[in-house]
């Protein structure tokens, strides 16, 4: 039997949201600034929930929310001033409480300037303690997992000497 390609495996199970690089995201030198791609993450993050029936204000009127607990974050080239970006969210790995998101930063080049792992924490909102999550988010977020074999490996350092500023 054989066996599927891991980054083909990976692939499938990624959200993928288009992101314009614009002025206020760039420093001086017309190169995103690196807090910038934390927005370009909360955006595919928020908008990845909302494609599988997820809307994190509905879900904080409910009283659930989501603390960031841990973020990992590897600069591997710049992206710059009008770049057509595509941002991808996947499952990583999925706790009774929590959510490992495996996001990268795609060049319009097809590189990957950014990537990241970030674990979430489902918490209540009156008490911002930790708390299940809502069975039905986690039965939608489980098809989006990635398989062990697809986990991004971690890298020595950038593609090119030259990572984000700031």
């Amino acid at each position: 039997m054989t066996r599927p390609d891991a980054a083909a495996a990976a692939g499938a199970l990624q959200f993928r949201l288009p992101v314009r690089v614009y002025y206020q995201d760039t420093d001086a030198g017309g190169v995103v600034f690196h807090a910038a791609y934390l927005h370009f993450l909360e955006r595919a993050r928020t908008e990845f929930l909302r494609s599988i029936g997820f809307d994190i204000g509905r879900l904080a009127v409910e009283g659930v929310l989501f603390a960031l607990h841990r973020l990992e974050m590897e600069f591997l080239r710049p992206a710059r001033l009008d770049d057509a970006l595509v941002v991808t969210s996947a499952i990583g790995r999925l706790g009774r409480s929590s959510a490992q998101f495996v996001q990268s930063v795609e060049l319009p080049d097809g590189g990957v300037a950014a990537r990241a792992t970030l674990s979430l924490v489902c918490v209540c909102a009156s008490r911002f303690r930790p708390m299940g999550m809502p069975e039905a988010l986690r039965a939608a977020l489980e098809s989006w997992t990635l398989p062990a074999c697809a986990m991004p490996a971690p890298r020595g350092g950038p593609d090119n000497g030259v990572g984000s500023t700031g």
